[in-house]
């Protein structure tokens, strides 16, 4: 009966767990945390690169910086986008100030 209750313990809990994604290439594995020069390395250079500013917001709260401010607050985001193969997902690899933040799949980029 204890075996029962814990095994039904664990998979009710499954669902709130929490898992980052990761991207397998020829060099190696790739995972949050990772530097840019990293993925580089492991992964060859990406097939598209996008780069944007991300707006800052005020902490705790979703109201951006005004942009009245002397200079505009933003935080430098690149998007690389590595086509795995046939039958495979796009892999979408976001770069923050350097490292990597979440890494995502698609049948195209978004």
């Amino acid at each position: 009966m204890k075996l029962m209750s814990l095994c039904l313990a664990v998979v009710v809990g499954l669902p709130g767990v929490a898992s980052a994604e990761s991207l397998r290439c020829e060099g190696g594995m790739v995972a949050e945390g990772d530097s840019g020069a990293s993925v580089i390395y492991k992964c060859g250079q990406p097939r598209i690169i996008d780069r944007y500013c991300a707006p800052v917001y005020y902490p705790g709260t979703l109201q951006v910086i005004p942009e009245q401010s002397v200079t505009i607050p933003c935080v430098p985001v690149e998007e690389w986008l590595y086509e795995r193969g046939p039958g495979e997902l796009v892999a979408t690899v976001y770069v923050r100030s350097g490292m990597v933040q979440p890494i995502k799949y698609g049948r195209s980029p978004q």
